[in-house]
């Protein structure tokens, strides 16, 4: 603390014009900033050492293994700021509809042996989904033709529906 000589404290906070509150406050010792930057290295060297595969939670946990006690928000947020957060997996999105009661045909071409050219050609139609400003769902249709034999590819075209 430092020298106040005979004034009481209560007397020093009145002649220069702040609480004793705020004294106090500025007295009590802030969370040093040695200690910031320690737990920011350790995180840093945590997230580095598992390639950056390690979220928040298994960071957390490292650290109360090596003795440090953090919260898991104050992790969260030094790693948001050193954009060390893992990279998240994109959900899985179902678009194929399985629950049809349409007929499933035999896929001929499997049994087929071929023994000279031009003999199994293949075709597929794919929609790709495409979005922007402008047309936030707009797409086109991708037609492909491929020799089987040789995976030559014989033809494609893009376009906005079936029959263009």
């Amino acid at each position: 603390m430092l020298l106040q000589g005979s004034l009481s404290i209560e007397r020093m906070c009145q002649l220069v014009p702040i609480s004793r509150r705020s004294f106090y406050r500025s007295l009590k010792e802030q969370r040093p900033a040695e200690e910031e930057t320690e737990v920011r290295s350790v995180i840093q060297q945590i997230a580095l050492e598992h390639r950056r595969r390690y979220g928040y939670r298994r960071i957390t946990a490292e650290l109360r293994r090596r003795g440090l006690q953090v919260n898991h928000k104050r992790v969260v947020r030094i790693m948001r700021k050193d954009n060390l957060l893992a990279p998240q997996p994109k959900r899985f999105k179902v678009t194929t509809n399985s629950n049809q009661k349409l007929e499933i045909y035999l896929n001929l071409a499997a049994r087929m042996k071929l023994t000279g050219i031009n003999q199994l050609w293949v075709a597929d139609i794919t929609y790709i989904r495409l979005s922007s400003a402008k047309t936030p769902s707009s797409g086109k249709f991708l037609h492909v033709t491929c020799y089987l034999a040789s995976s030559y590819l014989l033809h494609f075209k893009v376009g906005p529906s079936f029959g263009e």
